[in-house]
């Protein structure tokens, strides 16, 4: 395309230039010939007619010829026609030969009509240097404004392929791609724009699934009280007894219920894990205030235990402490693990959480008075649980703690039941290995003592 334009270009130009060397080869040619013509006017003498021609050039193929007068002819290029038209018509002409042109102007001399015949050589028509040299210019001018387009384009071509291949990999799924934007303005600020819009829909994704999370997570805490107020219901064993038809009915009914509950706790336990685990991965890590977290958490489970006769305590969380955790996926863990408490310890059982922070650690512990776990170890290997459950609860436990490069760990309470305490980075000290009793305010030697008496 740029070639075509270029030649476009070029073509009118050497033709204007190639007609205006014409014009001056003949301008040139007329001005001899008057020289010679003027000779004429003066005196036929074949003397003064010579010296007029000598002068009129030092080329001899490009002398003046007179014709008509009797004296030398020789180099003569007019036939008889273009002679005699000139002298019928009484006026200069220009006509073609082979090797160039002439320029034939008619002089009349009383009875006679003289023509005098210059030659033209096409080596004079065809230019001089400075056509030559004008023709260059414009030939270097039209070579560089090629190149300049030429690369114009291909930056023009290039950020228009990155934002075609950018926009592609957006609706494949990639989200994190990005371009660089570059090229003219217009196209510049396309990419900027296509940037923000991809961040957006980033962010738009994330806050999407971090809803589906925070609401799948809102729909397990009640459903554990629905499941404890079904628990609270009477048997639904059919299997050992005479019962009417409408007592049938509705231990079938009661049974269908608690099977839907658990049916319906697993499914929303799959989803928490699975929402938060693609949130976790795409957002990178966060921040939270275990306070915060732990005192808004318990305002739903302090009034689920005083409606189960359950003593509670709350320690250690009135002042910030930051962690290396999302806030919904902290919620969650605590969630599960004292749903954990309400689940499998009776109604009247005491439980406490416990926060410290200590050595590079923050730590939160969950104490409760009931039987305990007798294999801490198989209760936090992924997915295996004492209880019969699928062991999410501790998992997701486990799953936050090592987000916050921490851990969990099961032990005896002293309250006498489990003690789940999860161990979690302090972002403001320098981590170093300690003993976890340390950070909950318990001597390893009071710990044994307690075991004795008991």
């Amino acid at each position: 395309m740029c070639a075509v334009t270029a030649l476009a270009f070029l073509v009118p130009l050497a033709a204007g230039l190639g007609e205006r060397a014409r014009e001056e080869a003949v301008a040139d040619a007329a001005r001899r010939s008057a020289l010679v013509t003027g000779a004429l006017a003066v005196s036929t003498e074949p003397a003064v007619v010579r010296r007029a021609v000598a002068a009129s050039g030092d080329d001899p193929a490009t002398r003046p010829v007179v014709r008509g007068l009797g004296l030398d002819e020789s180099g003569a290029r007019a036939d008889a026609a273009s002679l005699e038209r000139a002298r019928t018509e009484r006026r200069s002409l220009v006509v073609d030969v082979e090797g160039g042109l002439l320029r034939l102007d008619p002089v009349v001399l009383g009875d006679t009509t003289a023509v005098v015949e210059v030659f033209v050589p096409d080596s004079a028509l065809a230019g001089n240097s400075r056509w030559l040299l004008l023709l260059g210019v414009a030939a270097a001018l039209v070579a560089a404004s090629v190149l300049v387009v030429d690369r114009f384009a291909a930056r023009v071509v290039d950020s228009a392929r990155g934002l075609v291949r950018a926009a592609l990999a957006i609706g494949d799924g990639d989200q994190g791609v990005r371009v660089d934007p570059s090229g003219p303005r217009e196209l510049a600020e396309a990419g900027y724009a296509f940037n923000r819009m991809a961040d957006r829909l980033d962010a738009a994704r994330t806050d999407e699934r971090e809803l589906v999370a925070d609401l799948s997570h809102r729909l397990r805490t009640p459903l554990t009280v629905l499941r404890l107020d079904a628990e609270a219901l009477e048997s639904d064993d059919t299997s050992v007894g005479s019962f009417s038809e409408a007592e049938l009915d509705r231990r079938r009914g009661i049974r269908r219920i608690r099977q839907a509950i658990v049916t319906l706790e697993g499914e929303i336990d799959v989803l928490i894990k699975t929402t938060r685990k693609t949130v976790a991965h795409e957002a990178g890590p966060a921040m939270c205030d275990v306070s915060e977290v732990v005192r808004d958490r318990m305002v739903f489970w302090a009034a689920l235990a005083g409606d189960q006769n359950r003593p509670h305590r709350v320690s250690g969380a009135q002042l910030r402490i930051p962690a290396p955790v999302p806030r919904a996926e902290l919620a969650a863990a605590l969630d599960a693990v004292i749903g954990n408490v309400f689940r499998y310890t009776p109604q009247g059982t005491a439980f406490e959480v416990a926060v410290s922070r200590r050595d590079g650690y923050v730590a939160i512990r969950i104490d409760d008075a009931g039987p305990g776990i007798a294999n801490p170890d198989r209760a936090l290997r992924r997915g295996a649980s004492d209880q019969g459950s699928t062991g999410l609860g501790l998992d997701i436990a486990r799953r936050v703690a090592l987000q916050a490069s921490g851990s969990v760990s099961i032990d005896r309470a002293r309250l006498g039941g489990a003690s789940v305490v999860m161990l979690l980075a302090d972002p403001e000290a320098t981590p170093r290995q300690v003993s976890r009793f340390g950070l909950v305010g318990r001597a390893v030697g009071r710990r044994k003592s307690s075991l004795d008496r008991d």
